[in-house]
Protein backbone atom coordinates (compact mmCIF):
# COMPACT_ATOMS: atom_id res chain seq x y z
CA UNK A 1 0.00 0.00 0.00
CA UNK A 2 1.05 3.02 -0.36
CA UNK A 3 1.73 6.25 2.22
CA UNK A 4 -1.90 7.82 0.69
CA UNK A 5 -3.46 4.48 0.68
CA UNK A 6 -2.78 3.77 3.85
CA UNK A 7 -4.06 7.53 4.92
CA UNK A 8 -7.17 6.99 3.56
CA UNK A 9 -8.04 3.35 4.80
CA UNK A 10 -6.58 4.73 8.83
CA UNK A 11 -9.62 7.81 8.42
CA UNK A 12 -12.35 5.26 8.02
CA UNK A 13 -11.11 2.77 10.31
CA UNK A 14 -10.52 5.12 12.87
CA UNK A 15 -14.25 6.94 12.35
CA UNK A 16 -15.26 3.55 13.00
CA UNK A 17 -13.63 2.89 16.25
CA UNK A 18 -13.88 6.17 17.46
CA UNK A 19 -17.20 7.90 16.10
CA UNK A 20 -16.74 10.83 18.59
CA UNK A 21 -13.89 12.54 17.55
CA UNK A 22 -13.58 15.33 20.27
CA UNK A 23 -10.05 17.47 21.78
CA UNK A 24 -9.16 16.59 24.98
CA UNK A 25 -8.66 19.24 26.47
CA UNK A 26 -11.64 21.12 27.93
CA UNK A 27 -12.64 24.98 27.25
CA UNK A 28 -15.66 27.16 26.48
CA UNK A 29 -13.93 30.25 24.63
CA UNK A 30 -11.82 30.21 21.85
CA UNK A 31 -8.78 31.90 23.72
CA UNK A 32 -9.07 28.71 26.65
CA UNK A 33 -8.33 26.68 24.10
CA UNK A 34 -5.57 28.63 23.25
CA UNK A 35 -4.13 28.72 26.47
CA UNK A 36 -4.75 24.75 27.29
CA UNK A 37 -3.06 24.00 24.27
CA UNK A 38 0.31 26.05 25.60
CA UNK A 39 -0.14 24.75 28.96
CA UNK A 40 -0.19 21.34 27.48
CA UNK A 41 3.14 21.17 26.58
CA UNK A 42 5.41 18.52 28.66
CA UNK A 43 2.08 18.08 30.16
CA UNK A 44 -0.53 16.35 30.20
CA UNK A 45 -3.82 16.92 28.69
CA UNK A 46 -5.77 15.40 32.59
CA UNK A 47 -3.68 17.43 34.55
CA UNK A 48 -4.39 20.68 32.39
CA UNK A 49 -7.72 20.08 32.67
CA UNK A 50 -7.96 20.51 36.65
CA UNK A 51 -5.41 23.03 36.52
CA UNK A 52 -7.18 24.92 34.03
CA UNK A 53 -10.99 24.80 36.18
CA UNK A 54 -9.14 27.09 39.05
CA UNK A 55 -7.10 29.16 36.11
CA UNK A 56 -10.58 30.02 34.40
CA UNK A 57 -12.23 30.33 37.99
CA UNK A 58 -9.55 33.38 38.79
CA UNK A 59 -9.27 34.47 35.62
CA UNK A 60 -12.77 34.56 33.80
CA UNK A 61 -12.23 36.91 30.80
CA UNK A 62 -9.66 37.85 28.52
CA UNK A 63 -9.11 41.48 30.18
CA UNK A 64 -8.62 39.42 33.19
CA UNK A 65 -5.49 37.81 32.04
CA UNK A 66 -3.73 40.68 30.38
CA UNK A 67 -4.37 43.02 33.74
CA UNK A 68 -2.74 39.98 35.67
CA UNK A 69 0.92 39.74 36.46
CA UNK A 70 2.49 37.02 34.84
CA UNK A 71 3.70 35.71 38.57
CA UNK A 72 -0.23 35.67 39.29
CA UNK A 73 -0.69 33.29 36.86
CA UNK A 74 2.18 31.25 37.13
CA UNK A 75 1.01 30.44 40.75
CA UNK A 76 -1.95 28.92 39.64
CA UNK A 77 -0.24 26.63 36.04
CA UNK A 78 3.03 25.73 37.79
CA UNK A 79 1.78 22.34 38.21
CA UNK A 80 1.85 21.91 34.49
CA UNK A 81 5.18 23.00 34.39
CA UNK A 82 7.55 25.53 32.89
CA UNK A 83 5.25 27.71 34.59
CA UNK A 84 7.30 31.24 34.14
CA UNK A 85 7.55 30.74 30.60
CA UNK A 86 4.16 29.70 30.25
CA UNK A 87 2.78 32.59 32.59
CA UNK A 88 4.62 35.28 30.66
CA UNK A 89 3.15 33.32 26.96
CA UNK A 90 -0.36 33.67 28.17
CA UNK A 91 -0.22 37.35 30.19
CA UNK A 92 1.82 38.19 26.73
CA UNK A 93 -0.72 36.03 24.35
CA UNK A 94 -3.99 38.27 26.38
CA UNK A 95 -2.70 41.36 25.85
CA UNK A 96 -2.17 40.66 21.91
CA UNK A 97 -5.55 39.30 21.36
CA UNK A 98 -7.23 42.17 22.69
CA UNK A 99 -4.58 44.72 21.14
CA UNK A 100 -4.74 43.72 17.84
CA UNK A 101 -8.28 40.98 17.30
CA UNK A 102 -10.67 42.30 19.77
CA UNK A 103 -10.08 39.85 22.16
CA UNK A 104 -10.97 37.39 19.29
CA UNK A 105 -8.51 34.21 18.16
CA UNK A 106 -8.09 34.83 14.66
CA UNK A 107 -8.57 32.11 12.42
CA UNK A 108 -5.64 32.12 9.83
CA UNK A 109 -2.41 30.62 9.66
CA UNK A 110 -0.49 33.60 9.45
CA UNK A 111 -2.23 35.55 12.06
CA UNK A 112 -2.70 32.80 14.92
CA UNK A 113 1.80 31.93 14.47
CA UNK A 114 1.74 35.94 15.23
CA UNK A 115 0.75 35.43 18.88
CA UNK A 116 3.12 35.13 21.59
CA UNK A 117 3.51 31.79 22.69
CA UNK A 118 1.66 29.69 19.27
CA UNK A 119 3.21 27.47 17.33
CA UNK A 120 2.24 25.48 14.13
CA UNK A 121 0.75 22.32 17.00
CA UNK A 122 -1.49 25.28 18.39
CA UNK A 123 -2.46 26.81 15.37
CA UNK A 124 -3.73 23.92 13.64
CA UNK A 125 -5.60 22.98 16.96
CA UNK A 126 -7.05 26.12 16.81
CA UNK A 127 -8.46 26.03 12.97
CA UNK A 128 -9.47 22.26 13.39
CA UNK A 129 -11.60 22.70 16.78
CA UNK A 130 -12.68 26.21 16.31
CA UNK A 131 -12.99 27.04 12.77
CA UNK A 132 -13.57 23.79 11.17
CA UNK A 133 -10.69 24.03 8.75
CA UNK A 134 -7.72 21.70 8.12
CA UNK A 135 -5.48 20.89 10.29
CA UNK A 136 -2.87 18.72 11.36
CA UNK A 137 -1.81 18.92 14.32
CA UNK A 138 1.52 16.82 15.03
CA UNK A 139 1.64 15.65 18.49
CA UNK A 140 3.54 13.14 19.79
CA UNK A 141 0.87 10.48 19.18
CA UNK A 142 0.46 11.98 15.19
CA UNK A 143 4.21 11.72 14.58
CA UNK A 144 4.51 8.27 16.49
CA UNK A 145 1.59 6.48 15.16
CA UNK A 146 2.27 8.04 11.70
CA UNK A 147 5.60 6.71 11.70
CA UNK A 148 4.10 3.09 12.97
CA UNK A 149 1.69 2.75 10.55
CA UNK A 150 3.56 3.87 7.84
CA UNK A 151 2.61 7.21 6.88
CA UNK A 152 6.17 8.05 7.21
CA UNK A 153 9.23 6.95 6.84
CA UNK A 154 11.73 7.74 10.39
CA UNK A 155 10.14 11.37 10.29
CA UNK A 156 10.13 12.68 13.82
CA UNK A 157 10.14 16.83 13.14
CA UNK A 158 6.45 18.30 13.68
CA UNK A 159 6.70 20.41 10.76
CA UNK A 160 8.17 17.59 8.68
CA UNK A 161 5.54 14.88 9.67
CA UNK A 162 2.56 17.49 8.95
CA UNK A 163 4.05 18.34 5.63
CA UNK A 164 4.45 14.95 4.46
CA UNK A 165 0.64 13.95 6.22
CA UNK A 166 -0.88 17.02 4.44
CA UNK A 167 -1.19 15.76 1.01
CA UNK A 168 -2.73 12.26 1.74
CA UNK A 169 -5.01 12.39 4.64
CA UNK A 170 -8.33 14.08 3.33
CA UNK A 171 -8.72 17.67 4.39
CA UNK A 172 -11.98 17.35 5.77
CA UNK A 173 -10.83 14.52 7.65
CA UNK A 174 -7.84 15.75 8.95
CA UNK A 175 -8.47 17.79 11.87
CA UNK A 176 -10.79 14.75 13.61
CA UNK A 177 -8.01 11.83 11.87
CA UNK A 178 -5.20 13.73 14.94
CA UNK A 179 -8.22 13.77 17.59
CA UNK A 180 -8.90 9.94 16.61
CA UNK A 181 -4.59 9.24 16.67
CA UNK A 182 -4.55 10.81 19.88
CA UNK A 183 -7.55 8.35 21.20
CA UNK A 184 -5.73 5.37 19.23
CA UNK A 185 -2.31 6.04 20.54
CA UNK A 186 -3.26 6.34 24.30
CA UNK A 187 -5.35 3.26 24.03
CA UNK A 188 -3.77 0.93 21.51
CA UNK A 189 -0.97 1.93 20.10
CA UNK A 190 0.59 2.84 22.75
CA UNK A 191 4.57 4.32 23.43
CA UNK A 192 5.95 1.36 25.48
CA UNK A 193 4.03 -1.46 24.37
CA UNK A 194 1.65 -0.98 21.19
CA UNK A 195 -1.55 -3.72 21.45
CA UNK A 196 -1.31 -4.78 17.65
CA UNK A 197 -3.55 -8.31 18.72
CA UNK A 198 -6.71 -5.34 18.92
CA UNK A 199 -5.45 -2.85 16.75
CA UNK A 200 -8.51 -1.67 14.46
CA UNK A 201 -5.37 -0.55 12.42
CA UNK A 202 -3.69 -3.59 12.12
CA UNK A 203 -4.75 -4.57 8.39
CA UNK A 204 -2.92 -1.30 6.96
CA UNK A 205 -0.16 -0.95 9.58
CA UNK A 206 3.20 -1.18 8.18
CA UNK A 207 4.76 -2.17 11.60
CA UNK A 208 2.50 -4.87 12.02
CA UNK A 209 2.75 -6.51 8.67
CA UNK A 210 6.38 -6.23 9.20
CA UNK A 211 6.50 -8.02 12.73
CA UNK A 212 3.67 -10.50 11.56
Amino acid sequence: MTPQERAERAVILLEQEYPDAICALQYQKDYELLFATRLSAQCTDARVNIVTQDLYRVFPTLQSFADAEPAEIEQIIRPCGLGNTKARDIHAAAQYLLDHHDGKVPGTMAELLKIPGVGRKTANLILGDIFQKPAIVTDTHCIRLSNRIGLVDGIKEPGKVEKALRPIVPPEASSDFCHRLVLHGRAVCTARKPYCEKCCLAEICKTAQENA
